[in-house]
């Protein structure tokens, strides 16, 4: 089980955004830079995070991205879901009535996704922030 590169990129991107809160928008080209990404990848990834509410976009030279969901609210699990989908990863090759191996990896997804879920960002961008006011003193 792998999640693509598009659900590392966006997680370091969410957590980049929530750093950068108290600032206005983050430019396509910056975010792109901080990962040494080409822009137009990184576009892809950015308006699946929009289309999932987790960001929003402002047009024009001082446009570009922030965070527009409260950052306390948002998991990892929504990142992922917003750049995999929410489709199940195991589904048996057998279709028949109670899978006891589909239900064994079900139970199995469900715990992993519970603990992504309460898994959240913001405790990510504190400890970063932490790191960072350590590293000044």
């Amino acid at each position: 089980m792998r999640y693509s590169n598009a659900t590392n990129y966006a997680l370091h991107t969410m957590v980049y955004l929530m750093m950068r809160a108290k600032e206005s928008s983050v430019g396509v080209q910056e975010l792109a830079e901080m990962q040494n990404l080409s822009p137009t990848y990184l576009s892809k990834i950015l308006t699946k995070l929009a289309k999932a509410g987790l960001i929003e976009s402002s047009p024009g030279a001082k446009g570009g991205y922030k965070v527009s969901k409260r950052k306390h609210d948002i998991s990892f699990l929504d990142v992922i879901h917003a750049t995999e989908g929410d489709t199940s990863l195991f589904e048996c090759s057998i279709h028949h009535e109670g899978c006891m191996i589909e239900n064994v990896m079900r139970q199995a997804e469900e715990s992993m996704k519970a603990g992504l879920k309460s898994k959240l960002l913001i405790d990510i961008v504190k400890e970063a922030e932490s790191r960072q006011t350590e590293e000044k003193n």
